[in-house]
């Protein structure tokens, strides 16, 4: 019996290839819909640290004390994580059992519906100003949303755009493409738990430092190919190749997070904006590195600009796996 270098044999059933190209079909036609019905397994895992976070995060231990246990945390995550996507890779390659390894892929997938939220705060500060846009950005960013005027409030949406296509499409596709459900669900439980317990600050310095090094690491070369599939879009939607190229090898390292000012830059360079920078939070300016070089006044026509740049850097991605999924046919 032969077997391919990306899962089961194809004899019993569509190959993990095929089942990724149909899961960006269905997530792009019905992401949003389907991010209500099927549980988020990034999701699931944040709900579990922030349980975690509340039961063994104790101000009072040491620091050594709370570095272990947030480790400890993360590792009975992955192992539950690793062991799940096993069961699901062993049924995906019997009979029908790729249905479930379908629904997996598609309930990681969250393109569409961070495309979506990202639309959602456009209308609102068409429609309501900034008042109804702070609260529409509050999934989308880590910032004071209700310290951002409404230029901040674009400007913040635009970056959670870049950001939401490296992490919410790019990073499973890679994580699946490359180890299958296994490597997609450890994916997922890493996203959930940096989400969870990566945020700045003394209470997580400690606790979710595992959690944010592992997210570091697995998102490495995710954040960078999205930030190539942005630069790569760029021209296909009046936007500047050039730029986007520029702005990743200038600004790429600027962020505080070491992946995501690679897309981050990409997309400010593409657009001719500058994003990043100072912000408040509370009564406490944050000092924040510009990314990019051109106008910090964002409006809601470049988050336009921004949702139109990552629907073509999406269909890209989703012609990359087509031509992989030909390639491997054809061997």
């Amino acid at each position: 019996m032969v077997t391919t270098a990306f899962g089961a044999h194809p004899l019993n059933g569509p190959g993990p290839l095929f089942l990724l190209l149909l899961a960006l079909v269905i997530d792009a036609a019905a992401g949003d819909w389907i991010a209500h019905v099927l549980p988020d397994p990034s999701a699931l895992s944040r709900r579990f640290c922030a349980w975690a976070d509340r039961r063994l995060n104790r101000v009072e231990r040491g620091k050594t004390a709370r570095l272990l246990r947030g480790a400890l945390v993360v590792l009975a995550l992955l192992g539950m994580a690793l062991a799940v996507g096993l069961l699901v890779d062993r049924i995906g390659a019997v009979g029908r059992g790729w249905v479930l390894e379908l629904l997996v892929i598609v309930a990681t997938l969250r393109g569409r519906a961070s495309w979506m939220r990202v639309r959602a705060v456009r209308r609102a500060l068409e429609t309501g100003g900034a008042a109804a846009a702070q609260e529409a950005i509050l999934p989308l960013t880590r910032r004071h949303a209700f310290s951002l005027d409404e230029h901040g409030v674009a400007r913040a949406a635009v970056e959670g755009a870049a950001k939401a296509f490296a992490r919410k499409l790019v990073a499973p596709v890679f994580g699946y493409a490359l180890l299958g459900a296994p490597g997609l669900l450890v994916w997922a439980a890493v996203d959930g738990a940096d989400s969870a317990l990566g945020n700045p600050g003394v209470r997580h310095e400690r606790f979710g430092l595992t959690a944010a090094r592992l997210d570091d690491a697995l998102n490495a070369i995710p954040a960078r190919l999205a930030a190539l599939l942005l630069a790569l879009a760029a021209p296909f939607v009046g936007a500047r190749l050039g730029g986007a190229v520029r702005g990743m090898v200038r600004d790429g390292r600027k962020s505080a997070s070491f992946n995501m000012g690679w897309p981050t830059a990409a997309m400010a360079g593409a657009l001719g904006l500058a994003l990043g920078g100072p912000h408040r939070d509370g009564g406490v300016v944050i000092t924040e590195p510009w990314i990019g070089d051109g106008r910090a006044r964002a409006t809601p026509a470049d988050i336009g600009r921004a949702l139109a740049l990552t629907a073509v850097a999406a269909l890209i991605l989703v012609l990359l796996v087509a031509l992989l999924l030909w390639g491997v046919a054809g061997v």
